[in-house]
């Protein structure tokens, strides 16, 4: 007689609760492989007047390097350097945080000109975007 399977594949929508257990799981075992301080964030904000939000940009640091998960800015304030001041800031607090370099992902209709416009290099890009678009990876010394 043999034991029966009970191990369990399921296939769902997104699952907080697993994404937290990954990412957990993965940056113990990246600590490990690296020697490196755990995983850092941090996040920049600016609103108008009453509270509203003009943008935002969020950011992890890890063993001296930073990553830039998400710069957003509303469209009617754009054209007002928002992006940039964002960007800046985060900058500095990488530096305070012992960071000397930084790296962020853009879509091709999205803003690679915008960091390249910053001292960014591209140093890679991945194609299959939807709409004929490709992923572009930058990446700056601090």
């Amino acid at each position: 007689m043999t034991a029966v399977d009970k191990r369990v594949l399921t296939v769902s929508g997104k699952d907080a609760e697993l994404t937290k257990r990954l990412e957990n799981e993965l940056v113990a075992f990246n600590d490990v492989a690296t020697g490196t301080a755990p995983r850092g964030e941090f996040s920049v904000r600016v609103t108008d007047e009453d509270g509203e939000l003009i943008g935002g940009l969020t950011a992890w640091t890890w063993g001296g390097l930073c990553g830039i998960e998400l710069l957003w800015v509303r469209e009617a304030s754009r054209a007002d350097g928002w992006g940039s001041k964002l960007l800046r800031e985060a900058e500095a607090e990488a530096v305070r945080r012992g960071c000397d370099r930084v790296t962020v992902s853009s879509f091709t209709f999205q803003a690679p000109g915008f960091y390249q416009r910053h001292g960014y290099a591209e140093v890679g890009r991945v194609p299959g975007v939807p709409g004929g678009h490709s992923d572009v990876y930058l990446f700056k010394v601090l």
